[in-house]
């Protein structure tokens, strides 16, 4: 390995340089077409890997050095600007190879949007997939604005996919009142306001199970995460969020895959939101790729 590419923040920290050796593939989806208020999403991979530079190596929780795991970072799809059908359909295929080469994919937002192509790709590997979704906001329209294409429907989709049993999500707080009833009427599970004490119950029951999990920074209270489009206040804390990922490491749950969207980074100056996000996916990386 190069050192000048492993630390040059163009790459995520560590980051091996030989696909073919790699347990896990970093991948960025600069998409944020169909967002419902503040766009930028689109820069958050590159930003998060800039970043990353400033990361410590060793994770004290985890008691893992990065560089017990090969991961290679393939850096941004190439999305079409302002074509969402197609941004879908490629991120899809992308998923399809990295499967095919039994690579445990790590995503980086992007819009919410970006995940629900990725659920679908694991699916058809994983029939008995379950979904562990982390969020402020339900994501459970099936549309907006008469657009079926957008950034709160990505969950709907998917529970429409593989069922709402095998959906799961926590530190919803946000959302139409029609979104909770759909939930309840689709056996969905829904932990509002909380994640690490209802994902303590939860984890049990997906025992040996493969999981996919999905985290929208804003998941976190704007104190913690300042940088994302759709903010919104009474979320949970860095620490909380951190503790979460862990519980699910020490879990007997396979995870295999996931992702992390919707960092915004022009609306955080101080650089907050993108350095959490780049803590995160380091716990992710350390915690979940085996």
């Amino acid at each position: 390995m190069r050192f000048d590419e492993a630390y040059s923040g163009n790459v995520f920290i560590r980051s091996h340089q030989n696909y073919e050796e790699s347990q896990a593939v970093i991948y960025g989806m600069p998409m944020d077409w169909t967002v419902s208020y503040r766009p930028g999403s689109r820069f958050g991979p590159s930003r998060i890997r800039e970043v990353s530079i400033g990361l410590e190596e060793y994770s004290p929780y985890l008691d893992r050095e990065l560089e017990e795991v090969k991961y290679f970072d393939a850096g941004d799809i190439p999305l079409p600007f302002g074509n969402p059908q197609r941004s879908i359909e490629i991120i899809e295929d992308y998923i399809d190879s990295l499967l095919k080469d039994s690579k445990f994919p790590i995503g980086m937002g992007g819009e919410h949007l970006v995940s629900w192509p990725v659920i679908k790709a694991m699916y058809k590997k994983y029939p008995d997939l379950a979904v562990i979704h982390m969020d402020a906001h339900t994501d459970l329209r099936s549309e907006y604005e008469g657009e079926p294409l957008s950034h709160s429907t990505p969950i709907r989709k998917a529970a429409e996919l593989m069922g709402g049993e095998n959906i799961f999500s926590f530190g919803i707080r946000s959302g139409m009142k029609e979104e909770f009833q759909w939930a309840k009427e689709n056996g969905m599970y829904i932990a509002k306001f909380e994640v690490l004490e209802p994902l303590k119950e939860i984890l049990p029951k997906l025992a040996g199970r493969p999981v996919y999990v999905t985290i929208d920074i804003d998941v976190l209270d704007p104190a913690h995460a300042p940088g994302t489009g759709t903010v919104d206040c009474g979320g949970i804390t860095s620490k909380e969020l951190l503790a979460s990922i862990h519980e699910i490491a020490r879990s007997n749950v396979k995870v295999v895959g996931c992702d992390l969207v919707e960092v915004a980074p022009i609306y955080d100056p101080s650089e907050q939101t993108a350095n959490t996000a780049s803590k995160l996916i380091r716990e992710m990386i350390l915690g979940w790729v085996k």
